[in-house]
């Protein structure tokens, strides 16, 4: 089987994660160039993968005879222009989320894909998780009934990202925790849901850590703090959205805020069976639990999982399944489309103080 010749453009924290995943899928993927423009990130990965291909111009990566897929890791505000310049070139795309930091260039990157009939994926790995397979398949069996409402979310004690950098920037990141860690539960839900469409959303957002230097949590090591930096986005946003089949979400998403601790989760309730997830972030602690009516009893469902499938390789082996013709691709761009316009109507509704028309 002939190997994916891959780039990985962005040598920050999250592309280590991507870097353990390739050595994992050898069989499946060939690494053969790395890029970032910070020489001893960029460095430190080509060590990683025994390569010399170590370039600072992502422009000089697209250009690699036979190069098949980029893998971008870069901040958000890069992922559209670098997809739509590698998609042009003919070279397929995975990509961090969030899929881009508004609509109009989250469309730029699936026009892109449809001229060049190039596949273009953007990181859904919430979606492969051993729990959320179970689940999909319990729900597309029938068992769930009509799936009418939805709460999801992800809340954090002390967890703020590159405090002064990139990620509290607006212009580079598109926002706080909503656009960060909104776009893994609420893709989660809705595709759990049947991946309805969207018609109407309200929310409100907040900033009242700025100043607050305090950190419990792993994720505050991510990206790099500037203590003169800026930070002008959201650290709490709470909202409703609407869809079109009569379904509805409540939401709630923070990087910091006076809770008891960090809570990864999401709901559904069906009119045969509801279900609920919850993570505090340990490995161990990732219950699912199913609640349902047998024999004229109610009944919870807690399945055993052995192992726990990491999200990430699973979606790079349906994105090598994908580009093989062997799979369809989980992820659709219409699908990360809907949810830059969820996610650019909640902060705009929380700007108005209105509901938001889709």
């Amino acid at each position: 089987m002939k190997k994916i010749k891959t780039a990985i453009i962005g040598c920050g924290g999250i592309a280590k994660h991507h870097a353990n995943q390739y050595l994992k899928l050898a069989d499946e993927f060939e690494v053969v160039a790395v890029c970032d423009i910070i020489p001893r990130r960029v460095e430190a990965m080509a060590k990683f993968f025994g390569i010399s291909a170590a370039y600072s111009d992502y422009k000089d990566v697209l250009e690699i005879p036979g190069l098949d897929a980029v893998d971008i890791c870069t901040p958000n505000y890069l992922h559209s222009i670098i997809a739509v310049d590698a998609l042009n070139k003919g070279i397929n795309v995975l990509c961090e989320k969030p899929d881009a930091i508004n609509v109009k260039e989250a469309e730029k990157m699936k026009d892109a894909a449809d001229r060049n009939g190039k596949l273009l994926m953007v990181i859904r790995n919430n979606r492969f998780l051993v729990q959320s397979q179970y689940l999909k398949k319990y729900i597309d069996d029938g068992n769930f009934g009509k799936i009418y409402a939805a709460r999801c979310g992800w809340q954090r004690r002390r967890g703020i990202p590159g405090k002064g950098g990139w990620f509290t920037t607006k212009a580079q990141s598109g926002g706080g925790p909503l656009i960060d860690l909104g776009v893994h539960m609420i893709d989660l839900t809705m595709w759990l849901m049947g991946n309805p469409v969207p018609v109407a959303v309200s929310g409100n957002t907040y900033c009242e850590f700025a100043n607050n230097d305090v950190s419990d949590s792993v994720n505050s090591s991510f990206g790099d703090k500037k203590a003169d930096g800026t930070f002008d986005v959201e650290d709490l946003a709470m909202g409703y959205i609407r869809f079109d089949n009569g379904a509805c979400m409540q939401i709630e998403f923070s990087w910091a805020s006076n809770i008891e601790e960090e809570n990864k989760f999401f709901e559904l309730r069906g009119t045969k069976a509801g279900a609920s997830f919850h993570s505090t972030g340990s490995d161990t602690d990732n219950t699912l639990k199913i609640f349902t009516e047998q024999y004229g009893k109610t009944v919870d469902l807690i399945p055993n999982f052995n192992s726990q499938i990491q999200g990430h390789l699973g979606n790079l082996k349906n994105f090598a399944a994908a580009l093989r013709g062997d799979a369809e691709p989980v992820f659709k761009p219409e699908q990360g489309i809907n949810m830059i316009k969820i996610l650019e109507a909640l902060y705009e509704s929380a700007r108005t103080g209105k509901e938001i028309l889709l």
